[in-house]
């Protein structure tokens, strides 16, 4: 059985490193970036450039009253499906472009599967609406919006949607040829196309749930009993984050999709 990279990085036990893992090159971070997204909506709502019980047509050109605020789709109780209708197998959201999410966007209403507010059901879709809505009320790209409002403010730099080719770690597979990992430099970006070091991956950790720099943890963040947490996965890497009220955090970085597995490591270190 191939032996999986893992990093484990954490306040309480040296680096743990193994299988050829190296913590300053980029890795896919999958839906860790919704925390970070999320932070960007809670500091355009501290500048006064938005608010959280904004209608989401305000600022996107969807049908008038589905009911739907920037609050919901940030708590995932938007009404909107997991997923965007239109998604291949091979490479999921390479077809979901800006053009895509357009067209989705005009008949969104016919979408929803819940009134909005009624139950919560994580949705990868919701936080690709949450993105373009940003964009539009901030009047700047995605990556422009992170920069500006987190990374710039906490001085970490080595998070991007596109890093450069010789500092990608990416699972390997038959005769140890690099995978192919999967497109998500389009609308789905702001819900888990983010790729990070994992060393900066720990320092917005540190920064976003412990020192609390950028203020209290966005509503992108899940909870478990005192564990506020996040994880994410796509198809060959997987990573969970998580801190507890004392001060205690960690964050585990796979070359797996195994998300399952990566998520116990991850609650196993930080609860020992």
């Amino acid at each position: 059985m191939r032996s999986v990279p893992l990093c484990v990085l954490s306040s309480s036990a040296p680096p743990r490193v193994e299988h050829g893992h190296d913590p300053e090159l980029f890795v896919q971070i999958g839906s860790l970036t919704k925390p970070l997204t999320g932070t960007v909506l809670m500091r355009l709502a501290d500048a006064g450039t938005l608010a959280l019980d904004d209608p989401l047509d305000r600022f996107l050109p969807v049908p008038p009253g589905t009911g739907i605020t920037l609050r919901h789709l940030a708590t995932h109780t938007s009404g909107l499906p997991r997923l965007p209708p239109g998604l291949n197998a091979r490479d999921p959201y390479a077809p979901f472009d800006a053009p895509a999410l357009d067209a989705l966007l005009r008949h969104l209403d016919t979408l929803l599967t819940a009134r909005p507010g009624e139950r919560e059901e994580y949705s990868n879709f919701g936080y690709a609406v949450l993105g373009a809505a940003l964009v539009a009320a901030g009047g700047a790209p995605y990556e422009e919006l992170l920069r500006r409002h987190v990374l710039e403010p906490l001085a970490i730099t080595e998070v991007t949607a596109t890093p450069p080719a010789d500092r990608r770690l990416v699972a390997r597979g038959l005769f140890g040829r690099p995978g192919k990992p999967w497109t998500m430099t389009g609308a789905i970006l702001p819900a888990g196309g983010l790729w990070a070091t994992a060393n900066a991956t720990a320092d917005l950790v540190k920064a976003l749930l412990v020192d609390r720099r950028l203020g209290g943890p966005a509503p992108s963040w899940q909870h478990s009993g005192q564990v506020t947490w996040h994880n994410g996965a796509t198809k060959d890497a997987s990573v969970f984050a998580g801190a507890l009220p004392d001060g205690r955090w960690v964050l585990v970085h796979r070359l797996s999709g195994d998300a399952d597995t990566t998520d116990r490591l991850g609650v196993a270190h930080l609860t020992a």
